[in-house]
């Protein structure tokens, strides 16, 4: 059986206070949530949908706030803030725990996660709940960077609010000669960048 590469920081809390950069790609990256036209990421009703939802976040998660954000054509981007208040507490609020939530182990280092998958699981949920022969899905997982200093905050707001205008550039646009260029090095770039 292959093994799955690592993707999370070994050992690192990700529901300790900081802010957090993501990356969510559908499903064989295809366009579900719109077209990029003119430099300008023209929504649909599913794009819609991942952008309501992805507002909603703070209204779920305790000391989450989001900050720059974008939904575009085939994934979505964005920037959590995490203000823990009290340490070790991972659980998303009361009215909103499930059985899987509950199930899952070593619960106080993973609300990132827990972020992520809630949001996943709802916009799948809607958007599949349309119609009866949609079949949305989500990549497995997601890409994420953890913000260490006010350069990279910087530099990683700049390259999501310009992402439409990029998207010729991005790893992530199958027509794109930076298609599934290795995150690192495409990361480390924007990361770098002056």
């Amino acid at each position: 059986m292959k093994e799955r590469k690592q993707i999370r920081l070994k050992g690192y809390d990700y529901s300790r206070s900081g802010y957090y950069f993501a990356t969510i790609c559908t499903q064989n990256r295809e366009e579900w949530f719109g077209k990029v036209k003119s430099g300008i990421t023209r929504l649909n009703k599913f794009g819609e949908i991942a952008k309501n939802f992805w507002t909603e976040i703070p209204g779920h998660f305790e000391d989450v706030e989001i900050d720059e954000f974008s939904i575009m054509p085939n994934h979505a981007h964005g920037i959590l803030i995490i203000e823990r208040n009290m340490v070790g507490d991972a659980y998303m609020r009361p009215h909103q725990r499930n059985a899987f939530m509950h199930s899952l182990q070593d619960k106080t280092k993973m609300l990132l996660s827990k972020i992520i998958q809630q949001y996943k699981a709802s916009v799948t949920h809607k958007i599949n709940n349309f119609q009866n022969d949609l079949h949305f899905q989500w990549q497995r997982s997601f890409y994420d960077h953890v913000i260490r200093n006010e350069s990279e905050l910087f530099r990683i707001r700049e390259y999501i609010q310009n992402n439409a205008l990029r998207w010729d550039l991005d790893r992530e646009n199958p027509l794109s000669k930076n298609f599934n260029l290795d995150h690192s090095r495409y990361w480390k770039e924007i990361y770098d960048s002056v």
